[in-house]
């Protein structure tokens, strides 16, 4: 039997998080029920400050050993952090989400109560990512693009690609999972959703916030190799154990370690096991 996932695994492993406004209860068993990997009730920008005491209070009468999600609380600062933070005692709440996260007190509060994941929103939270993400308890580090390119007042896509990079570096060096990108605005059209993941990706992103549930499938997708990048790890595949480990030329280029491990990497993706790589093997068409 499969040893059920601990929270910090679930945070770890997850690829969809999709946000719920915390005042709007009617949402939630159907978040749970849309095939996220992990649901982030929202008690911060989705609820209005005179909405944020009942948000909190339907939000704890929801959370069960049976119904586990997220909670995104407030940023540091505001006066509702403190009572936010009383709902780590709560058996469903699976960890925080921390906006606006910066290295400090608050974030070691906050990721000492449960495994957290800190949104890097702010040009302080970029200035301290290193130290984010070492801090004991933070478990992952998300992309708050929309809230950062505000605090920065740019809307250059370059300034917002570096800063991702330093994201992603600042999660491999501390041994965190990939980082989850930020939101994607539009949902009733998928292309852009799974378009905006599979740049992600490419730059070293995991995951993805997600704002709904028509999302969800977009984002998988983008997870999944294309025909071309199964059929390319296949033949990388074929080359490796065909040369006992040498490097070995494929498509005229040199493969190497690195290569053949990110072609293993992609046949995992796609979920192809041995025999069903096997099996794919034998039945690909001739080579011309």
């Amino acid at each position: 039997m499969q040893q059920r996932q601990s929270p910090a695994e679930r945070i770890s492993a997850a690829r969809t998080f999709l946000f719920v406004p915390g005042d709007r209860p009617e949402r939630f068993d159907k978040a749970a029920a849309s095939g996220a990997d992990l649901v982030v009730l929202d008690l911060e920008d989705a609820v209005a400050p005179s909405a944020k005491q009942a948000a909190r209070e339907v939000v704890r009468a929801w959370l069960s050993a049976e119904r586990g999600a997220l909670v995104r609380i407030n940023a540091a600062g505001t006066v509702w952090l403190g009572k936010d933070l009383e709902l780590s005692k709560e058996v469903g709440l699976l960890g925080f989400m921390l906006p606006k996260a910066e290295a400090g007190v608050t974030l070691a509060r906050v990721a000492g109560l449960k495994p957290t994941v800190a949104l890097i929103e702010s040009a302080a939270g970029v200035a301290t990512v290193q130290k984010i993400a070492g801090v004991p308890g933070v478990k992952r580090l998300a992309y708050g693009t929309i809230d950062l390119a505000l605090d920065l007042e740019t809307s250059c896509d370059d300034v917002l690609l570096t800063i991702g990079t330093q994201i992603v570096v600042a999660s491999r060096s501390n041994g965190l999972a990939s980082p989850i990108d930020g939101v994607t605005a539009g949902f009733m059209d998928p292309t852009p959703v799974e378009e905006a993941m599979r740049r992600a990706r490419k730059r070293g992103f995991g995951a993805k916030l997600c704002i709904h549930p028509a999302q969800l499938q977009p984002v998988r997708m983008a997870f999944s190799p294309t025909i071309q990048e199964l059929e390319w790890a296949r033949r990388v595949v074929d080359a490796d154990q065909a040369s006992g480990g040498a490097a070995v030329a494929v498509d005229g280029q040199m493969v190497d370690k690195p290569v053949v491990a990110r072609a293993y990497r992609t046949l995992a993706d796609a979920d192809v096991s041995k025999d069903a790589h096997r099996e794919l093997r034998m039945n690909a068409p001739p080579a011309e």
